[in-house]
């Protein structure tokens, strides 16, 4: 089945026919698609209600930022003008994210700092006479993003440079950076209260970093509002629709894991991946999504029963029982997912716009910082690398042990809190490990990824194994004001997110690395 309409092609296969048909003229019928564009809280069920009503401002933000197109480019403009055509953005996860898809798919150089591991950090920390730097986050109280921008902030004091001059705020109205701000003499963007980070791309978290790196946001705008009308429609052929039931009806058949090729090149799947990531029940109901390079990568060919294969771009769609291919300009691809995720969330009765428990990995992380909990000891040491979590006598014997404890249902997740830059090409070892277990492997860069929460579950027992991997930092970052480094913080992160992890039943193996560059290879080869 294949459809194409307001810029968007999509094209899909469905193991049920009968089912999928089914539960798409229910949903035509139900007016879900109207229903969501006319911000209806309603549509998740009355505990819902409440969270999603005020979560909605998403499907209105194309006419909502409309306005800050002009703003965007003056001061662009501005800033060219004094030489200053370098943007840094500091921001995590949603706030992040979509930046860089948009500025990759228009070729156009966005730095983004979306880690607390002081060696990015310090990487960053360059060409200060023409950079700026936007810090974003909804809350105003993010520890990384916070921490980003007190380092900046010393730097540009260093280099005999005005902040104010350099600092571009986008905030939640009201929060505490905006105060800081406001205060401090810096340009702040108001961000819209209404909509949540993972659906931020069309709203000023995603407009003024692409916008002030030079990407024609008009332009993405545009795009989006050519296909408002088309995913607002309560028909069968609404590809918003057929897109959102197809993972939600193969996630109830037992298809809960969406393998997502990107062949776009601009990072698209790493956003969606944190928009499927984040719309997941507190019990751990939702999809889990597992992103690959190609459509030849393992996962995708060959992949596992319980899997959907989406490719995203301009592909056909792979021949698998639960599969779709999705193709479109930026901005219409945007809005199609967000729609899409709303209506899988739906069928599977979970509210799409709350998300996992962040917060008991956080405290986790405080308490570390505050010397509340102790850092355990590791179990063993070897090669330079130090092993918690494990009972074996050897590292290899530790990889072992945990591999052993991956279920036929279930996934493992490789946690890399390092450098991302620097050890970009350890990324592939998810191919490797994907290929020997044939089972669906997740990376993710941590702390970028909420990936770290692990709450995916399947009939209420965890299915997910864990590893981790921290290192020694070579040289650390003091964070001006804090009583504590850069060092410091992303080793408190990964040891609360792995603390929490075995609280909830997940086996988790950290691996800390005292040599990275030779740990890395040690460990490729181990996992291979």
């Amino acid at each position: 089945m294949s459809d194409r309409d307001g810029g968007v092609a999509l094209s899909v296969a469905v193991s049920d026919h009968d089912t999928f048909e089914s539960v798409l003229r229910d949903t035509a019928d139900a007016a879900v698609a109207s229903g969501i564009f006319a911000e209806d809280g309603s549509l998740w069920g009355e505990a819902a209600q409440d969270e999603a009503s005020e979560r909605l401002g998403w499907t209105d933000a194309v006419a909502r930022s409309r306005p800050l197109v002009a703003e965007i480019e003056s001061l662009r403009h501005e800033l060219r003008e004094r030489g200053v055509d370098r943007i840094v953005l500091c921001g995590m996860g949603g706030s992040s994210l979509a930046p860089e898809v948009i500025c990759a798919a228009y070729g156009v150089e966005l730095v983004v700092l979306d880690s607390s591991h002081p060696s990015m950090v310090r990487s960053a920390l360059i060409d200060l006479e023409r950079t700026a730097v936007v810090v974003s986050s909804k809350s105003g109280g993010t520890v990384e993003t916070d921490s980003q921008r007190r380092v900046f902030e010393q730097a540009f004091h260093d280099a005999s440079i005005d902040p104010a001059s350099r600092i571009v705020v986008v905030t939640d109205p009201g929060s505490p950076l905006e105060e800081l701000a406001t205060g401090n003499g810096y340009r702040v963007f108001q961000a819209d209260p209404t909509v949540g980070g993972r659906y931020s791309a069309l709203t000023a978290f995603g407009l003024v970093p692409s916008g002030l790196a030079g990407a024609p946001i008009a332009t993405l705008l545009d795009e989006a509002a050519a296909v408002r009308d088309v995913l607002a429609a309560d028909t069968p052929d609404n590809p918003a629709l057929r897109l959102g039931v197809l993972l939600g009806v193969a996630a109830r058949e037992r298809a809960d894991k969406l393998v997502l090729a990107d062949v776009s090149g601009e990072g698209f799947g790493e956003w969606a991946e944190q928009l499927v990531a984040e719309s997941t029940g507190k019990d751990g109901t939702g999809i889990l999504p597992v992103v690959v390079a190609s459509p030849t990568s393992p996962n995708f060919a060959p992949h596992t029963g319980d899997s959907v294969l989406v490719v995203s771009g301009d592909a056909e769609r792979p021949d698998a029982p639960w599969s779709a291919a999705v193709a479109g300009p930026l901005g219409a691809r945007f809005l199609l997912w967000e729609t899409a995720i709303a209506v899988a969330g739906r069928i599977l009765g979970i509210d799409p716009f709350d998300q996992p428990d962040v917060e008991s990995a956080k405290q986790a992380a405080r308490d570390r910082l505050g010397g509340g909990t102790k850092t355990p000891a590791p179990a063993l040491s070897e090669d330079g690398i130090d092993v918690f979590g494990t009972s074996a006598s050897s590292l290899a014997g530790a990889v072992d042990e945990l591999l052993a404890q991956l279920t036929s249902e279930g996934y493992l997740a490789v946690q890399a809190y390092l450098d991302r830059w620097e050890h970009a090409g350890f990324a592939s070892v998810r191919d490797q490990l994907a290929e020997h277990l044939g089972r669906p492997v997740t990376f993710g860069w941590g702390p970028r990824f909420l990936h770290s929460t692990g709450q995916y579950h399947k009939g209420g027992a965890p299915v997910g194994v864990f590893v981790q991997i921290t290192d020694e930092t070579a040289e650390d970052l003091p964070i001006p004001g804090r009583d504590f480094t850069l060092g410091q913080f992303i080793a408190s992160q990964a040891e609360g997110d792995a603390s929490v992890l075995r609280d909830h039943g997940r086996p988790v193996l950290r691996l800390h690395l005292h040599d990275t560059a030779a740990g890395l290879e040690r460990l490729r080869s181990l996992l291979a």
